[in-house]
């Protein structure tokens, strides 16, 4: 009989993979060299997590701001623009300033490996693109429409975000995120 999962452990290592991932990158994670930096072992990720592209998706998971949270109670321009402006504080200085840098690194693996990390980059910009598209149709926009506005918002601002990884140009990225925010809610409001 096997023995039931501890979830405290779980989320534990979880919490651990994370760190290690902000730190030393994903492209080329070995479950050995990750389970040796954290502690643990090889065969502990497996149990607790499957596989590497499971652990891997659910560290993803784990560490990426809540766009729910952020666009659901979106229900006017007011509310889509400060959403918008949380979104953007929570990827540069907040909590998921280092997280950014995992997605930023799985997209870039994406477009050179996609039958590695295609489906699981797909997915985390989805998890972002649909709260926020579900905000523009709440404000009267045709779903194509509302998806390409949420698109050049989530994109925009992960590029920018890039830009400041790169350049570490706070004052220019700031005023361009602003400039983006406003013309991506702007072009709500039409």
């Amino acid at each position: 009989m096997p023995r039931p999962v501890n979830f405290e452990k779980r989320a534990e290592l979880l919490k651990q993979v994370v760190h290690h991932l902000q730190h030393h990158g994903v492209a080329q994670m070995s479950l050995s060299t990750l389970a040796e930096s954290i502690g643990t072992t090889k065969r502990m990720l497996l149990y607790y997590f499957g596989s590497r592209e499971n652990l891997l998706a659910q560290a993803l998971a784990a560490s990426r701001p809540d766009a729910h949270a952020m666009f659901d109670g979106v229900h006017d321009t007011g509310g889509l623009r400060k959403a918008a402006q949380a979104l953007w504080e929570a990827m540069t200085v907040g909590e998921q300033s280092g997280p950014v840098r995992m997605l930023l690194q799985l997209l870039s693996l994406a477009a050179t490996d996609p039958e590695q990390y295609g489906d699981l980059a797909a997915d985390s910009v989805e998890v972002m693109i649909g709260p926020i598209a579900a905000a523009y149709v709440r404000l009267g926009h045709p779903p194509q429409q509302a998806r390409a506005g949420a698109t050049l918002l989530v994109s925009g601002l992960r590029g920018l975000c890039q830009d400041r990884l790169v350049t570490h140009d706070v004052a220019r990225t700031d005023a361009a995120a602003r400039r983006l925010i406003r013309d991506a809610v702007g072009a709500a409001a039409d």
